[in-house]
């Protein structure tokens, strides 16, 4: 039975470490379907990635093994399994569009939260962020009004409460 997992992973931030990851992923045939880094530490030394997969149970846990064996590697959380967290996207969605197609997104983007951060007489941008089912509801009402482009970041994710992921 597959099932989705998002894995959070504790890096040395150094040249060549998200090259490594990736490799571990694509050598084994993993498929990722989210993947998101950045420094995380205040010095600059430690990197956050946030990787969404899927995969047997089997395969979930023998990459977070693999994972857990790279040598810049100081933790690896499966934060499906863990416990609560939260995931959020963000998306930059441009909409071109006139009369009443223009009112109608702009009516959508106010119901779903979502912010213009440009506008001209003939487009928006608009600026959305949630969980990928949020966003891929938005963009599916966006289409028919006159969706032009869009730009996500993929997942980004944290646990809730008191637990840390911590070197």
């Amino acid at each position: 039975m597959q099932r989705s997992a998002t894995i959070a992973v504790l890096v040395e931030n150094e040249a060549g470490v998200l090259a490594r990851v990736i490799g571990l992923f694509s050598g084994r045939g993993y498929n990722i379907d989210s993947l998101t880094v950045a420094p995380v530490a205040e010095d600059g030394r430690l990197s956050r990635i946030t990787v969404v997969t899927s995969g047997t149970e089997m395969v979930i846990e023998q990459i977070k093994a693999q994972l857990d064996r790279l040598v810049p590697v100081h933790r690896v959380s499966d934060l499906t399994l863990e416990g609560p967290h939260l995931t959020r996207e963000l998306a930059l969605i441009k909409v071109v569009a006139k009369g009443d197609h223009r009112v109608e997104a702009l009516r959508l983007a106010d119901a779903f939260r979502a912010r213009v951060v440009d506008a001209t007489t003939e487009s928006f941008v608009f600026e959305m962020t949630g969980n990928a089912e949020k966003l891929d509801a938005f963009l599916a009402l966006m289409r028919p009004l006159g969706l032009a482009e869009v730009s996500r970041t993929g997942a980004v994710a944290i646990a809730r409460g008191s637990r840390a992921l911590a070197a």
